[in-house]
C-alpha cells in the first residue's frame, strides 16, 4: 500500500523524468546521426507500355529528389540505389497526357522524407506504333564510260517494311533504292540504302526500315568496236651520262580505242604506243605531251594525246680523293708541321658532281685555336661545298701536329 501510495503522490515526476529521458535520448541520437537534405538522381523508369504505344515526347533519364533523412540513411540510399522513379503508361492510348512521376521507398530503410521531385509531373504524347509494307522504287542513274552500257540489273528485294509512329508512317508514300552507275567501266555489285519519302520527295526520318539496305548487281558490258588498251611510251636515245630514267609515267595509263572494224581493235596486242620521245641529254625531271600511233583505221576516244612524265636521277657512286690539309687558328709567331700532311677523303653523290670536282670543292681542316707549343693529336675536318655529297670516311682520323717558335724576323726583312 505504501509502494502505491508513493508511485501515485511521485507520478507527476516521474512521468516528467521519463519525457526528459526520451529527449536526452532523442538529443544524443540526433547529434550522432543528423538529418540532412541531399540531392539525389535516380534513373526514370517507363512500367506499363503496351507493344504498340510509342512514347514521342523525349522522356528525362533521371528524375532529382531532395530527400531529408538522417545521415546514415542517406548513405545507405545512395550506396544501394534504393529509390526507384518510374511513370505508368497503364491503359493510356494515343493522345497527350499529364503523367505524375512516382517514387517508391523501400519500407525498410526509414526515416525518410521526400521534400521535392523534379520533375513531378511529365507531359507525354503517345502515339500508335504501327508497321507497312511499301514495295521499293528502284532506279539506275547515271551512265557508264563512253564505249561500255549497262545490261541486266538485278535488285536483291521487291518490298519492305516500315516501322514507327502511325502519323510518320502515313505520310511515306514510296521507299526508294537507287544505284549511281557514272562511269562505270565494270559490272557493279553493292548494298545500297533504302530512303523512305513523302509525297513531296522529301525524305520522312524518326522511323524504322526492315531492311534498311539491299543488294543490286548490274551488269556493265564493253560494246562492239571499242577496247581499253594501255599505253606504251615508245623512247629514243640516251640521257646524260652519268644519269638514268628511273620512271616513265603516261597520264592516262589507259586509253578507250574505236574502229568501225571490231576486228581491228581485237587484233591490238592489248597496248597502243606512242611517238617516239627522244631522251638525249636529258638530265633532268621532263614533261611533255606526246601523240598516239595507232594503225589505221582506230581511233582514240577523246584527246589524242597522253602527258608523259619522266623521271632522271644522277647515278651515284663512291670516289675515293687526296687532300693537303690546312691549318687554322694558329697563334702568331708560331709554326706547325703536321704529319702526315695529305689525307684520303671518301665521297659518295652523283656521278656528275664527283667527275666534276675541284680544289676548292673538298678541303681538309686542322684547327689549332689556342693551342702553344708542343706535339698535338688533333681530328682534322672536311668541308664539302656541293650539297648532293656526302662524306664516307677520312684516313686517318687523326694527324700530329707539332707547334714550334717561328723564324725570328731579320731587320729589314
Amino acid at each position: 500500500m505504501k509502494l502505491f501510495r508513493w508511485i501515485s503522490d511521485n507520478l507527476a515526476t516521474l512521468l516528467t523524468a521519463f519525457v526528459l529521458a526520451i529527449v536526452i535520448w532523442a538529443s544524443a541520437v540526433t547529434a550522432a546521426n543528423p538529418n540532412r537534405e541531399e540531392e539525389i538522381n535516380i534513373p526514370l523508369e517507363i512500367r506499363n507500355q503496351s507493344e504498340d504505344i510509342l512514347v514521342v515526347d523525349p522522356v528525362p533519364e533521371f528524375v532529382t529528389v531532395t530527400v531529408l533523412a538522417p545521415e546514415s540513411v542517406l548513405e545507405q540510399l545512395q550506396r544501394d540505389n534504393s529509390l526507384k522513379a518510374w511513370i505508368s503508361l497503364n491503359d493510356l492510348d494515343n493522345g497527350t497526357y499529364r503523367v505524375p512521376v512516382e517514387i517508391d521507398i523501400p519500407d525498410q530503410i526509414r526515416p525518410v522524407r521526400i521534400l521535392e521531385r523534379n520533375p513531378s509531373v511529365l507531359e507525354l504524347r503517345l502515339d500508335n506504333l504501327v508497321q507497312k509494307a511499301l514495295p521499293i522504287t528502284t532506279s539506275v542513274e547515271g551512265i557508264p564510260a563512253i564505249g561500255y552500257k549497262a545490261g541486266s540489273v538485278s535488285w536483291g528485294r521487291e518490298n519492305v517494311t516500315v516501322v514507327g509512329r502511325e502519323d510518320l508512317v502515313e505520310r511515306i508514300v514510296r521507299v526508294e533504292a537507287s544505284l549511281d552507275i557514272s562511269d562505270a567501266d565494270e559490272s557493279i555489285s553493292r548494298q545500297v540504302e533504302l530512303i523512305p519519302r513523302d509525297q513531296n520527295g522529301q525524305e520522312v526520318t524518326g522511323v524504322d526500315l526492315n531492311p534498311e539496305i539491299i543488294s543490286v548487281t548490274q551488269e556493265i558490258i564493253l560494246q562492239g568496236g571499242y577496247r581499253n588498251v594501255a599505253v606504251n611510251v615508245v623512247t629514243e636515245g640516251t640521257v646524260e651520262p652519268g644519269y638514268r630514267f628511273t620512271s616513265i609515267t603516261p597520264a592516262p595509263p589507259t586509253v578507250m580505242v574505236f574502229s568501225e572494224n571490231p576486228q581491228l581493235v581485237e587484233q591490238l596486242p592489248g597496248y597502243v604506243n606512242t611517238k617516239p620521245l627522244d631522251l638525249t641529254g636529258v638530265d633532268d625531271y621532263l614533261e611533255t605531251l606526246l601523240e598516239l600511233d595507232l594503225p589505221q583505221g582506230v581511233t582514240v576516244v577523246g584527246d589524242s594525246t597522253v602527258l608523259v612524265q619522266v623521271n632522271v636521277t644522277a647515278i651515284e657512286t663512291t670516289m675515293a680523293v687526296s687532300r693537303e690539309i690546312e691549318a687554322i687558328g694558329l697563334l702568331p709567331g708560331l709554326q706547325a708541321d703536321i704529319a702526315p700532311l695529305q689525307v684520303s677523303v671518301r665521297l659518295s653523290g652523283p656521278v656528275p658532281t664527283l667527275d666534276n670536282l675541284t680544289l676548292r670543292d673538298v678541303r681538309v681542316l686542322v684547327d689549332l685555336t689556342n693551342l702553344g707549343e708542343g706535339v698535338h693529336t688533333v681530328e682534322p675536318s672536311v668541308e664539302i661545298l656541293p650539297q648532293d655529297l656526302t662524306l664516307e670516311d677520312i684516313s686517318p682520323t687523326s694527324v700530329e701536329v707539332t707547334i714550334s717558335q717561328g723564324p725570328t724576323p731579320t731587320p729589314g726583312s
